[in-house]
């Protein structure tokens, strides 16, 4: 499986740009892909975006960045080299992969995938319903973003945090590498209830998903 995780500057396929594409193979994480990449001159700019990610207007427009067609190409090359095209990440059908295939056809590119999907949110969902015994909805809608669902695998997440497009909690910026180990981190405690990399041994897997 490939767990893979983007940057962008917005939350419009259309509009914003990629500025950041991860993804490592959740057999050998050692296997990993990522790249950096620019703005065109017609992609806008969230600033609030770029709040969250860390990245300068000077850095997303500099030309020794790839392009994100050049991104992409690189990314899909990658994949078909695993020979994996089970893609997993958080919204990723709604989010990451949306861009990707926005962009995809913006620029004329062939992606040459066969895709299946799993939505490390879905998987959570189901899980936490199993553990508490009721549905986490609140307001009529799921809570379960990557940061509460990093909680309740056990992970405190330190990073910002952004609610209703305002920061509302301090802290390192987001990366797309990064969170690739985290959303794996998740999926083999949520799949296996293990631990899958060292760096996260300090956060004790609960006892609720231990098999």
């Amino acid at each position: 499986m490939i767990i893979l995780d983007i940057e962008t500057s917005g939350l419009s396929p259309v509009k914003n740009a990629i500025l950041e594409i991860a993804a490592l193979k959740f057999e050998d994480p050692n296997i990993f892909l990522q790249t950096y990449c620019r703005i065109d001159e017609d992609d806008e700019i969230d600033p609030v975006a770029l709040k969250v990610n860390g990245q300068s207007e000077e850095e997303i427009r500099d030309f020794t960045r790839p392009s994100q067609k050049e991104a992409l190409m690189k990314l899909f090359e990658w994949i078909k080299k695993q020979n994996d095209y089970c893609i997993v990440g958080q919204n990723i059908g709604e989010f990451d992969w949306n861009f990707i295939r926005t962009k995809a056809e913006k620029y004329g590119l062939n992606m040459e995938i066969h895709r299946r999907s799993i939505d490390l949110h879905s998987l959570a969902f189901l899980r936490h319903s199993q553990v508490y015994g009721k549905l986490p909805i609140k307001n009529g809608i799921s809570f379960l973003n990557l940061r509460e669902i990093l909680n309740f695998v056990g992970i405190k997440d330190e990073r910002r945090h952004v609610s209703g497009g305002e920061i509302i909690a301090e802290g390192k910026f987001h990366g797309a590498l990064e969170d690739c180990r985290l959303e794996a981190e998740a999926f083999s405690r949520l799949l296996y209830g293990k631990s899958l990399f060292k760096e996260y041994f300090q956060f004790p897997v609960p006892d609720y998903l231990k098999k």
